[in-house]
């Protein structure tokens, strides 16, 4: 993504909007203009600016989740990373952030696989390439995909999303 890339006709709860368009809370934090320099002062404000709490789990696991940029993670993983960092949270509470965090717009769930759950910290409008194995996901812009049709979703529902994952794997040799 490009650094001075706003995501367009997406809504956020607490999303502020500027003169040309709407900034998610993330998006403060990832481009530095809403840093103050102390990690845990600005994800207090980002959770703020999206009416979460920030109590000392979701700081936690807010800070591991947002400070290494765009990515990628399953709730095992985000775990593990917090168990590393000597921060003691079970997997319920990581579960329970995750899925917070989703629902106020901060991350974006990714369903790769029926039994695989990934959580992308850059929740704009973009796409995915799933390498088979390494159980890795990158992200594809939006503007490399075409979606010619989508069908017309029954009577009382409207389409909230496409999401389109490519799923790669090594070429075989002949």
């Amino acid at each position: 993504m490009s650094e001075g890339f706003r995501p367009q006709n997406l809504a956020f709860s607490r999303m502020v909007v500027e003169e040309d368009g709407p900034i998610l809370p993330v998006a403060k934090l990832r481009d530095g203009a809403g840093r103050t320099g102390c990690p845990f002062h600005d994800v207090r404000h980002m959770l703020r600016d999206v009416g979460l709490r920030p109590t000392r789990q979701r700081l936690a696991l807010g800070w591991l989740l947002f400070a290494k940029g765009d990515r990628h993670v399953s709730a095992e993983i985000l775990h593990e990373e917090a168990i590393k960092a000597r921060f003691p949270v079970s997997l319920a509470t990581v579960y329970n952030t995750l899925h917070q965090f989703t629902e106020v717009g901060l991350l974006r769930e990714l369903a790769v696989d029926g039994s695989k759950t990934y959580f992308d910290t850059n929740p704009s409008d973009h796409h995915h390439f799933f390498l088979e194995g390494e159980n890795n996901l990158v992200d594809i812009p939006s503007a490399s995909v075409e979606v010619e049709r989508i069908p017309e979703p029954p009577e009382g529902y409207e389409v909230a999303r496409v999401d389109v994952v490519v799923r790669l794997r090594p070429k075989r040799r002949s």
